[in-house]
């Protein structure tokens, strides 16, 4: 029960991010959202490298999404810290 909190918790960050911030937009209904993967794109494509860039220079890797489906995907997985989903958002709001 502990860890499904500290999921919904992580999970809750990023997406409350994605819907707020007008640069982002998620790929997946609301109600079919997982907690372990977030998928969103930007709405602006061509600056989904300079995002990239962005991400890595935070030390953010493994964000690209499928290369059939294309975006960015976020896990979460139970390993993950909440300060790293943190570092996620930080450079989602400054990219705006």
């Amino acid at each position: 029960e502990e860890i499904e909190n500290y999921n919904n918790l992580k999970a809750d960050l990023i997406y409350s991010e994605i819907d707020q911030n007008d640069m982002f937009e998620g790929t997946t209904a609301i109600e079919d959202r997982s907690i372990m993967n977030a998928t969103f794109v930007l709405k602006e494509e061509r600056l989904n490298d300079t995002f990239l860039n962005a991400c890595n220079e935070a030390n953010i890797s493994g964000l690209k999404g499928h290369r059939s489906v294309g975006g960015f995907r976020a896990s979460m997985y139970n390993a993950m810290r909440i300060e790293s989903v943190k570092v996620l958002v930080d450079v989602m709001r400054n990219f705006k």
